[in-house]
């Protein structure tokens, strides 16, 4: 059982309203609830605050926090986009009806609560200024402290501030983006590891830092995708290099193209060119590279040989493993 609390508010009616954080929450609910094969994901349970009617509360959002982490279910996320405060004594996340910032939902109850739960993984991801405090208690000492199985991921330090462009914040755009694919790895897992890579990519040394804190024997998998190359292609890895640093030889017989070919080399053999479309897809992936040669097509013509890289050695090691 996967749970997610995402809560996006736009309206505050004692400060300053935002624009972007509603959209930003469905965004993030729609990619969450599915995987990329359309199969159900996430259970998400959503609040926007949008206007006078439709607040989002303090004591509404405590309750929910407090109900995401009462069970034992495999993974626990809690995503929020809006305003945050600091101040001596931690940081707050503002609600609709937050009147000051100590008013708000105090970022060290939720740790808390994360803290003790019995889910498997608890997952906290916060669009706000100064949301990279999460995770420090009061009297740590700048110190993050976090049970085995949290992972924290802000959009900006504790003194910076959270940034929207054209009515969506940019840290979760890049979250969204992650979570579509862009961050997914050869068998098309989404983790919060490869989600962090991707959005400190995407933002340069001058603009907002996203922070990262875990405590975790091993990441789980937010999302999947299609993987870049079927399974039962990329477990074949052992039989093309069955030892690290082997070398597959190829020849004429292996390219299925009779263009540019010489009167005394060999026709294509079905069996070769079977192998070779394999192996030319795990060259598109770059697990696979000619030896002494410019492409894969010239290393057959040519009687050349073909290796794995340093990514295709680490594949195939967890093909080996049983991995895979």
């Amino acid at each position: 059982m996967k749970k997610a609390l995402v809560i996006g508010i736009n309206y505050y009616e004692h400060s300053s309203s935002l624009s972007g954080c509603a959209n930003d929450a469905h965004a993030v609910k729609s990619v969450l609830e599915r995987h990329g094969d359309g199969s159900v994901n996430f259970d998400v349970q959503l609040f926007t605050g949008t206007d006078s009617s439709n607040a989002v509360t303090r004591r509404q959002v405590k309750d929910y926090i407090g109900r995401l982490f009462s069970d034992d279910s495999e993974i626990a996320l809690f995503y929020f986009a809006g305003h945050g405060h600091i101040e001596s004594i931690g940081g707050y996340l503002l609600t609709s009806d937050s009147r000051s910032g100590d008013e708000g939902v105090s970022l060290t109850e939720i740790l808390a609560l994360a803290n003790e739960s019995r889910a498997r993984n608890k997952i906290i991801i916060l669009d706000s200024c100064h949301s990279g405090i999460a995770g420090i208690p009061p009297t740590s000492g700048n110190n993050a402290v976090l049970a085995e199985g949290i992972t924290i991921l802000t959009a900006s330090t504790q003194d910076q501030y959270a940034t929207e462009e054209n009515g969506r914040g940019v840290f979760t755009t890049l979250l969204v983006d992650a979570l579509n694919g862009v961050a997914s790895n050869l068998v098309g897992d989404v983790t919060p590891g490869s989600i962090y890579a991707y959005i400190d990519q995407s933002l340069g040394a001058w603009e907002q830092r996203p922070v990262f804190k875990t405590n975790v024997k091993s990441f789980v998998s937010l999302r999947k995708m299609p993987p870049t190359v079927h399974l039962e292609d990329l477990r074949r890895i052992l039989e093309f290099f069955p030892e690290p640093g082997f070398q597959f030889s190829l020849d004429p017989t292996f390219e299925p193209e009779m263009k540019g070919r010489s009167v005394d080399m060999p026709n294509p053999i079905t069996e070769n060119t079977e192998k070779f479309a394999v192996l030319q897809k795990l060259n598109r992936v770059n697990l696979v590279v000619p030896v002494d040669a410019s492409h894969m097509w010239h290393a057959a013509m040519e009687r050349k040989t073909c290796r794995l890289t340093v990514l295709g050695e680490h594949y195939r090691r967890l093909v080996k493993r049983g991995r895979i």
